[in-house]
């Protein structure tokens, strides 16, 4: 009897990959990764993904190329300056590799993305600068029960963490009192963000972020194929004296991120569609009258009592700055007037749930007398899971 030969095919960009026995292309191919962050780390992270033939890659990022940039970002060119990364990183690597499909997002993870899209991608992988961020993306990964893997680079030291939810340790059980005040150091005694604080301008070396992307990648292909990771642990390489060491976090059965959502009922609304509309449809089923509880404080104006000074505001508390709550007869800070819930029947009900700072695709929860219920708008996903086929569809 003949043996059966393993032939690889040379013009299958993959072949090589198939050599790897434990390896499955189609698995990669199937995948969906959502990467937080398009900067240098993300940058390798992100090309790494391409090689791979990861299917369907989503970036998000908010903020626009620099000079200063270039010199750390594999995917940028100096054509690309004043242009936003994600957009940017999305034609590069679609270039690199025409077979993957890229949903570049000009967002910000806190106040931009819903709840359904960390939901729907099989892995999460943090590329972010700073605490805030990384610690918004744990709980809404715990809430959805998402793995996720964060990095972190400083000048030529570097970390990779991995966290599965519901069990282990997460990113907040790892957090010290030093971590919670750099995180409240971004923002002043009324609570409202200080622009002035310089935020991820961490200097780094090219070489730790090809080094801690290919750590934070090869960890996603191992989640992919089913295969162990260190969950609640961290991978910390010292570039100065060449060393690895890993450490594990306990788990904190207090910690405030380990709120998992049970499955949420998907209903055909859009965040473009009122408070009212939401009530009515649950109303329509039997339900009885509820409120919806915002998981981002809303702030709603800002006063200063003293000069009875008023300013409308209706934005998420996140994206507030000091110098819009500057009282123009005293000069002092007013306060922020803000809400956390709106019930049936509230004046804020008429508003869109966008308005209400509720992003696209998110879930939702509403409070009634027999407990909360989880309801994902599900309208909203055809535009963000393929916008591109929904450039010219008309919005209610």
């Amino acid at each position: 009897m003949s043996q059966e030969q393993f032939v690889i095919d040379d013009d299958d960009r993959y072949s090589r990959f198939q050599l790897i026995a434990w390896w499955d292309q189609a698995k990669l191919a199937a995948a969906r990764i959502l990467v937080v962050g398009a900067g240098a780390l993300g940058n390798e992270v992100l090309k790494n993904l391409a090689l791979l033939g990861v299917g369907h890659v989503f970036v998000v990022d908010f903020d626009h190329i620099e000079s200063s940039n270039l010199t750390r970002s594999v995917l940028f060119r100096q054509r690309d300056c004043g242009r936003p990364k994600a957009v940017a990183a999305a034609e590069a690597l679609r270039d690199l590799n025409p077979d993957m499909r890229v949903t570049p997002l000009l967002a910000n993870v806190i106040t931009d993305v819903g709840l359904g899209l960390f939901r729907d991608v099989d892995v999460v992988i943090g590329c972010l600068d700073n605490r805030e961020a990384r610690l918004w993306v744990n709980r809404c990964c715990w809430k959805v029960g998402t793995p996720w893997i964060d990095g972190g680079i400083q000048e030529i030291n570097g970390v990779a963490k991995v966290f599965v939810p519901p069990d282990g340790a997460c990113y907040e059980c790892a957090m010290t009192e030093t971590d919670y005040r750099l995180i409240n150091l971004r923002y002043s005694c009324p609570l409202l963000r200080q622009e002035d604080l310089q935020a991820g301008k961490v200097p780094t070396a090219p070489t730790i972020s090809s080094m801690i992307g290919g750590l934070q990648t090869q960890e996603a292909l191992k989640l992919l194929h089913g295969m162990p990771v260190s969950g609640g642990q961290a991978l910390v390489y010292n570039g100065v004296a060449n060393r690895f060491y890993n450490t594990s976090f306990p788990r904190r059965e207090n910690c405030l991120s380990h709120e998992t959502y049970p499955a949420a009922e998907e209903l055909p609304l859009t965040s473009q569609h009122t408070a009212d509309e939401l009530f009515r449809m649950l109303a329509a089923g039997g339900a009885p009258a509820g409120t919806l509880a915002l998981e981002r404080d809303l702030v709603l104006a800002v006063e200063c009592a003293g000069c009875d000074y008023r300013q409308e505001i209706m934005r998420p508390l996140h994206l507030v700055g000091l110098r819009e709550a500057i009282c123009p007869g005293c000069g002092q800070t007013a306060r922020p007037v803000l809400e956390h819930n709106i019930p049936a029947g509230h004046p804020l009900a008429a508003h869109r749930l966008a308005e209400l700072g509720v992003p696209p695709y998110d879930i939702l929860r509403v409070v009634t007398d027999r407990g909360e219920r989880f309801l994902l708008l599900a309208g909203d996903r055809p535009e963000v899971l393929d916008p591109a086929s929904q450039a010219n569809v008309e919005r209610p």
